[in-house]
């Protein structure tokens, strides 16, 4: 089996995997949240291009599908620096102490209505926002410098089924969600998208970039299918 990738201006890079079994195009996910497409050793990009253009639809129910996180609990972790505390009152309201995100929800609400637990996914957000803007851009230079890999801009995203990703332009999105990893897994996606800054495929030679970098690196690709980058 050999991977490859297209890069859709939508859902961005899909992992293509051409299986010698394989009798059509289909469109699935990693267990991680990326894209991949399985079709036969022969058959041209330009036909799962067709594909993905004629079924832009069930792509996106299938990653909305796939980004739906667990509810968020009273006493949870946020990143690396802040906690969640559920309290009940009179009105849902939000207030922060330090780096306690406070949430104040009736006694009539469930905790785990989407009224309630998008109040307080909105302030994740900002909470992985302000971790991230603290700590992913400087990492991410540093790593650069490290390993000899330049980058034209840093952008911080919340995207729900990926880490990372890095454009032919240069430009290296990072996942706020990257926050709730360990740092040794942080540092792995970052690797692995500076490495394609060099290669910008999954080709023998960019893991080979890869594996210089982060000799155990697929020791974190196993750890990182624990998490998910849905906020």
């Amino acid at each position: 089996m050999s991977v490859q990738s297209y890069e859709d201006s939508e859902f961005g890079e899909i992992a293509i995997h051409r299986i010698k079994t394989a009798r059509h195009i289909k469109i699935g996910l990693h267990v991680d949240g990326r894209l991949k497409a399985t079709m036969p050793p022969r058959t041209p990009k330009i036909l799962l291009k067709q594909l993905v253009n004629s079924s832009r639809t069930e792509i996106r129910k299938l990653l909305k599908q796939s980004s739906s996180s667990s509810p968020y609990r009273s006493g949870e972790a946020i990143g690396k620096k802040h906690s969640l505390l559920i309290v009940t009152g009179n009105k849902i309201n939000i207030k922060k102490q330090k780096n306690t995100i406070i949430v104040t929800v009736p006694k009539n609400v469930d905790i785990n209505s989407h009224e309630a637990q998008q109040v307080i996914r909105q302030e994740v957000i900002k909470a992985l926002r302000k971790e991230a803007k603290e700590y992913l851009p400087q990492r991410l230079a540093m790593l650069a410098d490290k390993l000899d890999c330049t980058y034209k801009r840093t952008r911080l995203s919340h995207a729900s089924t990926r880490w990372g990703s890095c454009s032919s332009s240069g430009t290296i999105s990072l996942n706020i969600a990257l926050m709730k990893l360990p740092f040794n897994l942080i540092d792995y996606v970052i690797i692995h998208e500076l490495c394609h800054t060099k290669e910008l495929n999954h080709s023998n030679e960019f893991w080979r970039l890869v594996h210089q970098a982060d000799p155990n690196y697929k020791k974190h690709i196993a750890e990182i299918k624990q998490y998910s980058p849905a906020i």
